[in-house]
């Protein structure tokens, strides 16, 4: 968890608010906060193409298993599961956003901690 986060300010003022709401859990609302303090905020145009943000595709690898899943991202008043969309709030949105294609992390998810290897990011 050492590498920031590249964050748009929108984003970032999501997540604080998301914090102060106590809608994350205790392990989940430590690691947001511990995020958010070494993120680097920048403009929706400043962010680069393969970050997970609002309106991202996002291909993931479970390291446990090596199974791969395709998240699409969107503002939480979009999201809908028939359009197989997620809100980038969800547990896996906020696990994701701010990381870059490449990356690995493990996160506090409500089946225990998993490790996860972000495979691909593009924007729709």
């Amino acid at each position: 968890m050492s590498k920031s986060l590249i964050l748009t300010t929108g984003i970032y003022d999501m997540i604080k608010d998301h914090v102060k709401r106590k809608k994350a859990t205790p392990i989940q609302e430590a690691t947001l906060l511990a995020q958010l303090k070494s993120a680097k905020q920048v403009t929706r145009k400043e962010l680069p193409e393969d970050v997970v943000n609002i309106d991202t595709r996002a291909t993931v690898k479970y390291l446990d298993n090596n199974e791969e899943e395709v998240f699409t991202f969107v503002a939480p008043d979009k999201a809908k599961r028939r359009n197989n969309t997620e809100s980038i709030m969800s547990t896996m949105g906020l696990a994701l956003v701010g990381y870059q294609a490449g990356d690995k992390l493990t996160w506090s998810f409500e089946e225990g901690e998993k490790e996860i290897e972000l495979l691909k990011v593009e924007r729709i």
